[in-house]
């Protein structure tokens, strides 16, 4: 312990009461989850989250750090201090050491953007303006002021009067096609947001193709257009009045881009926290189907014999027979959860047959699995218009679920379908997981609905639960699952106005941090020495949140995985490596293994020592600080901050500075999109979103090679035709050199496979071909057709085999050498890349990007981004995000977070 206590003064020691001091050991509190506090991370059980069921990371720390040896500080006994008072040590608030350093995984860069100067809070790098003029945009705002926050500091303010214009009437709750026309003199600075309009206002007549708001503002931007389209004569005052063609009514497409709600825009899109609609109208939501028997030939077997089970018990036994070639059914908890709750059932619906079913290792759900599984291979076989029609089916059976009326407006409902029964599968190490889910009646669900509106009925026998009228929120449904006892909501879908508020003022309440950060940081580096020990634990975990980007952690019931966050650590979870290491190893949400050991600051390592002092493994690390205590003292700085706040402020801040330091300029679009998603790895790897490596990765990044051996198979080949053409190509530099990584093995295969397709893409031709002749009423060629149409492939490839290893090579059809030595340096780029794309799909293969993009991200930094470096969004974004970030979409390129 000598080594241990050289490092730590008296003086360093906090305030202690002496009634502390004496049950110390066993002086805790449990008071956390890393499950819940993650900032940005879905509120409830029913998320977007990509990674809901991502498996246990793997550790990603490297070997050289992995070998290291960590020294082991013996038991935790109050060590006898040789060293004398620290008091001269110049306060951690005035100290930089840390700033700029990453205290996270290796990731150079990540830490140090989560570190703001005074000087650069604006996006240009300038003095901060005066309240006057940027204020500190809070909670009471309504979001259309915060929506024009953009250019970092550069707001673009709207003319009173021409807002005024504008959104006079009802506007914030009809569609924007029904805005007025806008004046015709627009400022340039405005651009962006009346290009859009104007785009709105274009007469219904006019046939264009559907594009989300996206797509139409990146390309206005792109336009170069400084001045807005000029307006028509004669058109109608209101889109809805411009009447279309005759003979061409709209289609469903046009309606729907007709009917999008900039709700961003709004005068007031109750953004306050208050009532969040006036009118509601939907359907409710949607049962499964009831369960349908099994055939009477499929049974599961007990100790070799068929047994009889009734429907209750039959489904259960279902539900484990569909997974029985899965690592669940593998699982020792899986399967004693299972049995547990399958006996219970079985308790109440007896086999029919009186067979007792007492030992799971003696049944065998083998028979129903098969049956599934040829059920599966039917759906499979069915031709492409009864898929079709099945599909048409069951949309129309759901069409009625799947919107509802806010305000007036149709807006899409998010998870309109009740989860069917089955067995529970959890996250991680959950000690649950097998557990049955029980089927979800109308006597479980609670309705929200508007006043005075239809009370929709159940698509299944039952009367809901209750109906309530609560304006305050914005489900539509709730019930409580029998697992965990948590709530499951309905919500609006991803890209609703009431979501994409929420999102946005998330983002807003990161994106003001900014001004206060600076502030929280000083107080709690000076309280690392506070003498109260209350205060000194509270800044430490206050470092851990903000330079770690740890989640704060709740409190946990014994029945939920034993996962934890910063607030929660153990002393276990936390070793002391001198001089000034820390090995962070526990589980953090959905059992994700955070193994993480940094460098820290020598106050912060001597805190934790303290802090671990005559306790157990067992013992909470931080006993006097909660997440309620900490959240409460971090609103004093900001209203509405907490620690979650941090994690998206840390994530974006990051990603904006990563961005900005390794975007390179003249460069193809897909070293951006290298960049791009090295910013975001960054990010993930700060978050801990990490993955294990997925099954499929090897086969598919054999797939990847194998087809740029191809490429360059179709360069080499070329190369050879021109050395055919004329000798002196194979002096100059750039045609010399051999594709290194073909061989003449690899290239007899490769010729056999393309032999092969091209055999199969001619029959196919063929009888395609014949079906057509035959539905025409003419007679359908004969096989000798086909036959001479496989003689000609024969050929073509017996005399590449004569050219194997000639450096000769011939085309079907001649070219000039110019033509050829084009399409070479096109191969060139296609081949440089693909190689690009291959670096980076390796190098995610352990991180998972969608979970930051999704939650962390601001999605304004990728809009500008993508504007700036003219890289189609839509290579970034899914479908998916541009419909749930409509809003961000709107930023023009100087925009920073």
């Amino acid at each position: 312990m000598s080594s241990d206590s050289a490092m730590l003064s008296d003086d360093d020691r906090p305030i202690v009461p002496k009634s502390d001091l004496i049950g110390h050991g066993t002086h805790t509190q449990n008071n956390g989850n890393g499950h819940v506090n993650g900032a940005g991370d879905q509120d409830t059980s029913m998320s977007e989250d990509e990674d809901a069921d991502m498996p246990l990371s793997q550790v990603t720390t490297s070997k050289s750090e992995l070998m290291t040896p960590v020294v082991p500080l013996g038991k935790r006994k109050r060590p006898v201090y040789a060293e004398s008072s620290s008091d001269d040590e110049a306060p951690l608030a005035s100290s930089s050491p840390v700033k700029a350093k990453s205290a996270a995984v290796p990731m150079p860069g990540a830490l140090s953007a989560t570190t703001l100067s005074l000087s650069s809070m604006n996006g240009k790098r300038k003095a901060k303006k005066p309240d006057s003029e940027e204020g500190d945009h809070g909670d009471d705002e309504p979001v259309v002021k915060k929506k024009k926050l953009a250019a970092n500091g550069k707001a673009k303010v709207p003319r009173k009067k021409k807002v005024k214009k504008e959104d006079s009437g009802s506007e914030d709750v009809e569609p924007v096609t029904k805005k007025k026309r806008a004046p015709k003199k627009k400022k340039i600075k405005e651009e962006s947001d009346d290009d859009a309009e104007s785009e709105d206002d274009k007469p219904a007549k006019k046939k264009f193709t559907k594009k989300t708001p996206a797509k139409k503002a990146k390309e206005d931007d792109a336009s170069g257009s400084e001045t807005p389209k000029p307006k028509k004569k004669g058109k109608a005052k209101n889109e809805a009045d411009a009447s279309p063609k005759k003979g061409k009514a709209k289609t469903k497409d046009e309606t729907e881009e007709e009917a999008v709600y900039r709700w961003w825009e709004a005068q007031d899109p109750n953004g306050d926290g208050t009532d969040k609609w006036q009118t509601l109208e939907h359907n409710g939501v949607i049962f499964p189907p009831p369960y349908e028997p099994l055939p009477r030939h499929v049974k599961m077997k007990y100790n070799g014999k068929d047994v009889d089970l009734p429907a209750a018990s039959e489904e259960v036994a279902g539900f484990y027979a569909a997974m029985i070639e899965t690592e669940h059914a593998q699982d020792k908890t899986f399967n004693k959860n299972f049995f547990e709750d399958w006996k219970k059932v079985l308790k109440d619906h007896p086999p029919r047959d009186g067979t007792k079913i007492t030992n799971l290792n003696l049944c065998d759900f083998r028979p129903i699995y098969d049956h599934m599984a040829g059920e599966k291979e039917k759906k499979k076989s069915l031709t492409t218009a009864e898929k079709k029609e099945l599909k048409k089916a069951k949309d129309e059976a759901e069409e009625k679920y799947a919107t509802c009326l806010l305000d007036g407006r149709k807006e899409k409902v998010g998870n309109f379908r009740v989860e069917p029964p089955g067995l529970f599968r959890g996250r991680g190490e959950h000690p649950k997981k097998g557990a049955l889910k029980f089927r979800v009646r109308p006597e479980d669900i609670i309705l929200n609905i508007g006043k005075g509106v239809p009370i929709p009925k159940p698509n299944m026998p039952g009367k809901w639960k209750n109906v309530i009228h609560d304006q305050t929120v914005t489900w539509l449904a709730n019930w409580t699952e029998n697992i965990n006892g948590n709530h499951k909501y309905v919500f609006l879908a991803a890209g609703s106005s009431l979501k994409g508020q929420s999102d946005m003022m998330k983002f807003e309440k990161a994106r003001e941090l900014k001004n206060h950060v600076d502030r929280i940081r000083q107080d709690y580096n000076a309280d690392l020495k506070n003498k109260v020990m209350a205060d000194r634990q509270r800044a430490t975990a206050m470092y851990f949140i903000d330079r770690l980007a740890l989640r704060a952690g709740n409190e946990k019931g014994e029945d939920e995985a034993d996962t934890v966050g910063c607030c929660s650590l153990r002393c276990e979870h936390v070793t002391l490596e001198q001089p000034n290491f820390l090995i962070f190893d526990f589980l953090g949400k959905d059992s994700i293994r955070y193994y993480n050991r940094v460098a820290v600051e020598t106050q912060v390592f001597k805190n934790i020592r303290i802090f671990k002092e005559n306790k157990t493994d067992d013992d909470n690390l931080f006993d006097r600080v909660t997440t309620t205590l900490m959240n409460k003292h971090l609103a004093s700085y900001m209203k509405g901050l907490t620690a979650k706040v941090f994690r998206t402020y840390n994530a974006s801040i990051t990603f904006q500075q990563q961005l900005d330091e390794s975007t390179p300029t003249n460069a193809s679009v897909q070293e951006k999109l290298n960049a791009y998603n090295h910013a975001n790895r960054m990010v993930a790897i700060l978050c801990n979103h990490q993955r294990s490596v997925p099954k499929t990765h090897e086969q598919s990044m054999d797939k990847m090679r194998d087809k740029l051996r191809s490429l360059k198979y179709e360069r080499m080949k070329l190369r050879h035709v021109l050395f055919n053409e004329d000798s002196k190509y194979k002096k100059q530099k750039k045609y010399v050199d051999d594709e290194s990584d073909i061989d003449d093995d690899w290239i007899a295969e490769h010729e056999e496979a393309m032999k092969a397709k091209e055999v199969e893409k001619a029959e196919k031709k063929f009888a395609k071909d014949n079906e057509k002749l035959v539905e025409d009423g003419n007679k359908p060629m004969k096989d000798d057709e086909l036959q001479e149409r496989l003689s000609v492939i024969e050929e073509d490839f017996k005399k590449l085999k004569k050219e194997r290893g000639t450096k000769k090579a011939t085309l079907k059809r001649e070219r000039p050498p110019a033509k050829i030595e084009e399409a070479i340096e096109k191969l060139d780029e296609r081949i440089k890349t693909f190689k690009l794309q291959i670096e980076d799909r390796e190098a995610g293969k352990e991180v998972a990007l969608g979970t930051s993009k999704i939650n962390y991200l601001d999605p304004r930094i990728t809009a500008a981004w993508c504007k700036t470096h003219d890289v189609p969004i839509e290579k970034i974004f899914s479908k998916t995000l541009l419909v749930k970030f409509p809003w961000a979409m709107e930023v023009d390129n100087e925009w920073k977070f």
